[in-house]
């Protein structure tokens, strides 16, 4: 009784400060949001709850200025438009649910309430992670398409030595994280000077195989003889793109395996749940005996 008196007047309480603060009702808000963004799938009611939340509990994040602007940094890389509180906010958030669940656990199965905590971190930490994992997907997916790039650029200087009009021409075909820093990058050439437009490219992807190509692509602007560098550097990306492709294959025996040890541990957490209570409603009519 005391705990459903406890929750009606905190849902009264919730209700009250609502209303004194001029919160918009949750339909007003999941339609604002469909409007502003346009989007082809509605936002749901669970979604809007959780950014709220979040919204609200990054005004109380303090992040070292360092660190800051490192994530900064790194947001804009994955093409994640948030701010850095935001980010942590949202990793707090998913976590903080999970780990409250421990509460009840210690009077319920006190076993369990380590494990609970343990996930609760984990979750936690991949989520704040995350923006590396979008960086890497990112940066594998533009090296895989370096070789196209290489091999077209390989050819097309025979008759043509015009850098911007390759860009131009090879980001219509190109993989969707490619095409983006692409037009980013044509669309700085034209406003600025092209060698300081292709050092931006380099330094915004931070891939090595990139900065291969942009210092060729500089020593086509300056005039230089770079023949043999392509053709030499179309062979060994063709080379690189195999291997990739190798490695993505080696992959999926893996995740079969990761799949199934999951599938094994459930199995044994069951038993192991199964025997335990077993075992103290056992022991607890030996004792109430």
């Amino acid at each position: 009784m005391t705990i459903i008196i406890g929750i009606f007047l905190g849902v009264g309480a919730f209700l009250i400060a609502c209303d004194l603060f001029r919160v918009p009702f949750l339909k007003t808000s999941k339609t604002v949001k469909n409007l502003s963004k346009r989007q082809k799938k509605k936002t749901g009611t669970l979604e809007i709850w959780v950014r709220d939340l979040t919204v609200w509990l990054s005004k109380f994040i303090k992040i070292n200025e360092y660190k800051r602007l490192q994530l900064v940094s790194d947001l804009q890389t994955a093409g994640m438009d948030i701010t850095p509180e935001l980010h942590i906010a949202k990793a707090l958030v998913k976590a903080i649910p999970l780990g409250l669940l421990t509460i009840p656990m210690l009077y319920i199965f006190p076993l369990i309430a380590p494990l609970i905590i343990v996930t609760a971190l984990f979750f936690y930490f991949r989520e704040v992670k995350s923006v590396q994992t979008k960086i890497g997907a990112k940066r594998e997916a533009i090296e895989f398409d370096l070789s196209r790039l290489v091999a077209t650029i390989d050819k097309t200087l025979e008759h043509n030595r015009d850098v911007l009009t390759m860009l131009e021409d090879y980001k219509k075909n190109a993989a969707p994280e490619l095409r983006h820093e692409l037009e980013i990058t044509v669309a700085d050439m034209r406003a600025s000077n092209y060698e300081a437009a292709l050092t931006r490219l380099e330094a915004r992807v931070g891939s090595t195989m990139l900065s291969d190509v942009t210092r060729g692509l500089i020593g086509v602007l300056r005039g230089d003889e770079t023949r043999l560098y392509w053709s030499a550097l179309s062979v060994k990306f063709a080379d690189i793109q195999r291997q990739m492709l190798k490695q993505k294959a080696q992959k999926v025996p893996g995740k079969v395996k990761k799949l199934s040890l999951c599938l094994l541990v459930c199995f044994m957490l069951t038993y192991l749940v199964i025997i335990t209570v077993e075992v103290m409603s056992k022991m607890g009519v030996i004792f109430g005996s």
